[in-house]
């Protein structure tokens, strides 16, 4: 499996009284991540499905896929919590992306090639995609390609 995880684009900041997974894109969000989706499309990545999280901003993220997916989005809460190996063991098709969030991104990006959930070693930026190979198991994954990350802070 090509295993692309993906955080979600940049979204407006948290405040008192909007619900976390209500956050929505923000217009500079939406740019750049369309520009990464260009960029995916030149280089000949298509998706046979996308797996996101249900809160809004990870929903919105996925919507920007859908010109090189050829497949169903697909809102799952495996992608809202910390990452789960069954969860991943259980994804479907040759070229999957998955929009979640951070830390379990990175702690997934972790899971999936050293076997272990801890991607203090890792930070994906908004909008960063990570590019895994081969089998969705623990330690099983090679990574292929980092786009937008940052090291830990």
């Amino acid at each position: 499996m090509d295993l692309f995880l993906i955080r979600h684009a940049i979204a407006e900041k948290r405040r008192a009284g909007l619900p976390d997974a209500q956050r929505t894109l923000t217009d500079k969000g939406r740019i750049r991540f369309a520009a990464m989706v260009q960029s995916f499309d030149q280089a000949g990545f298509r998706f046979d499905r996308v797996y996101h999280s249900p809160w809004l901003r990870a929903l919105q993220t996925a919507e920007l896929l859908t010109s090189i997916n050829d497949g169903p989005l697909i809102p799952t809460e495996g992608l809202a919590q910390s990452p789960r190996p069954d969860f991943f063991a259980s994804l479907t098709g040759e070229t999957v992306a998955c929009v979640g969030h951070e830390p379990w991104m990175s702690d997934t990006i972790s899971l999936l090639t050293t076997g272990t959930p801890d991607g203090a070693w890792l930070h994906l930026k908004k909008g960063a995609t990570a590019w895994l190979q081969g089998p969705p198991t623990p330690a099983s994954m090679r990574l292929r390609a980092l786009w937008g990350h940052s090291p830990p802070i």
